[in-house]
């Protein structure tokens, strides 16, 4: 059961839901989860309910979400893959539609081969990409503008590359994506370190680079900078809520995020995971999520593709 914020009807208490729109194994899922456990193990809310509603890379989900205005005991788990799914369907809800609740975390992608591929370096998949991009299959769980869609796509311009030749595999979320990697239908995965952490330790998958920064602790792979390819790019999640409502409601949902963000809980469980803290509250997320989408059109621009291209 939810435990109200203070002042929100403590004598009432609701029951809070957290939408997943992928399929069980995805990044989205892999953050619910956490997200759930968090709340629970730190008093924030009990008995939370995760549920999945996957489609279209998350638009399905977002138009859910729109549907339930007015319900203030619903969130949905987002991130930047999402920005992208919104304009790849007809769709009549996009972000600018929800409350933003939070922005929570961080994280680099992961360029990944099974343990057998031929493909043992960046060096190697760029060598293969220049002598002929559309043979070899780059699959990601993101549509158009999503970041496993953009990570490979920034990665080929920089290395001269044309974007539109890259021969990108969309599926539906990193749960999909990893059953196709470990099947062999395409040579190389890109996606969020955090969701094949488990594979990447057992030896299934090997990581040829990852796009963040700086090197991430406990993975035996070099940055893309250190890989000789000037690209560092990060994947972020966070909290939205259904449109129109109430102000208690809100600041209940703020209040909550809040106080997940603060709990040991969750700094023990982003401490565990490839995450960073990449916390924004309410109106600044909604500002962020703006900022993304034009950021995500530029790109897109800049790198010569079209949704049409892209998401073949």
């Amino acid at each position: 059961m939810l435990l109200p914020a203070a002042g929100c009807g403590r004598d009432n208490p609701e029951r809070l839901r957290l939408m997943v729109p992928n399929a069980p194994g995805s990044g989205y899922d892999v953050t619910a989860r956490a997200v759930g456990t968090a709340l629970d193990e730190s008093g924030v809310a009990r008995g939370v309910e995760i549920f999945h509603l996957p489609g279209a890379g998350g638009a399905v989900g977002l138009q859910r979400l729109v549907y339930e205005r007015g319900n203030g005991t619903m969130l949905m788990l987002m991130g930047l893959g999402l920005v992208g799914a919104q304009h790849s369907v007809p769709r009549s809800a996009t972000l600018a539609d929800v409350t933003p609740v939070a922005r929570l975390v961080e994280e680099p992608e992961a360029f990944v081969v099974t343990r057998d591929s031929p493909l043992r370096t960046m060096a190697d998949l760029v060598a293969a990409w220049r002598a002929a991009p559309a043979a070899l299959a780059v699959g990601g769980g993101s549509t158009t503008g999503g970041p496993d869609h953009l990570a490979p796509m920034l990665v080929a311009k920089a290395v001269g590359v044309p974007p539109p030749a890259v021969n990108y595999v969309r599926y539906d979320g990193g749960g999909t994506l990893l059953a196709a990697a470990l099947a062999g239908r395409v040579a190389v995965a890109v996606s969020s370190l955090g969701e094949y952490t488990q594979q990447i330790i057992s030896g299934r998958l090997r990581v040829l680079a990852v796009t963040g920064a700086a090197r991430t602790p406990g993975v035996d792979a070099p940055t893309l900078r250190e890989a000789g390819i000037d690209v560092a790019f990060l994947n972020w999640r966070g909290l939205v809520a259904p449109p129109g409502l109430s102000p208690a409601d809100e600041r209940r949902l703020l209040d909550i995020a809040e106080r997940l963000r603060a709990s040991p809980a969750w700094q023990d469980t982003v401490a565990r995971n490839p995450w960073a803290d990449a916390y924004l509250p309410g109106a600044e997320f909604g500002t962020f999520l703006r900022e993304a989408d034009t950021l995500r059109s530029r790109t897109l621009t800049a790198l010569g593709l079209t949704e049409a291209v892209a998401d073949r």
